[in-house]
């Protein structure tokens, strides 16, 4: 059963990929919605959104070209809590074939290491998924409060507004 629906549709410009949602997040049926996370506070901060939107308003960030999933679906909770039977790589792989977003942002690099299958950089990634590129940004999660970084949020925004 999937713990939050995915936005998506086809042509947005970032599709943000987390590992999996925060029992929080699960709980409130929002994306990023535990206290203290700064995903929702930097869309705006970068100009991604127009306005600070919160967590509940979601399904809100298709106008914005944005959209929303996970690479576990069924599961919730910290990362540390996730194997590797949690992850649908081929799922994720077949939603963003399908959909073919500019960019597939991972929002930690766990997400990315785990979807890419080596160490990942932040930044722009070499592989692609047909004609996406991969981007990997440090989590917005208050647990990774010591890696945390803005200015790949603002290098993603930068690129992504320019056509």
């Amino acid at each position: 059963m999937t713990v939050l629906p995915d936005v998506l549709a086809p042509g947005l410009r970032i599709v943000f990929c987390g590992t999996a949602v925060s029992a929080t997040s699960a709980r409130l049926s929002a994306y990023y919605a535990r206290p203290g996370n700064k995903f929702w506070p930097t869309l705006f901060k970068v100009g991604l959104t127009p306005r600070p939107l919160r967590p509940n308003e979601y399904a809100t960030v298709i106008q914005y070209g944005l959209g929303l999933t996970d690479l576990a679906k069924s599961a919730s909770g910290n990362d540390d809590t996730l194997n590797d039977e949690h992850f649908d790589r081929s799922g994720l792989r077949r939603k963003i074939e399908s959909n073919s977003p500019r960019v597939l942002a991972f929002t930690s690099k766990r997400a990315g290491k785990e979807f890419i299958g080596h160490d990942v950089a932040y930044g722009f990634q070499y592989e692609t998924v047909g004609s996406t590129r991969l981007f990997v940004l440090p989590s917005t999660s208050g647990a990774a409060n010591s890696s945390w970084s803005i200015e790949p949020w603002e290098e993603l925004a930068a690129v992504s507004s320019a056509r």
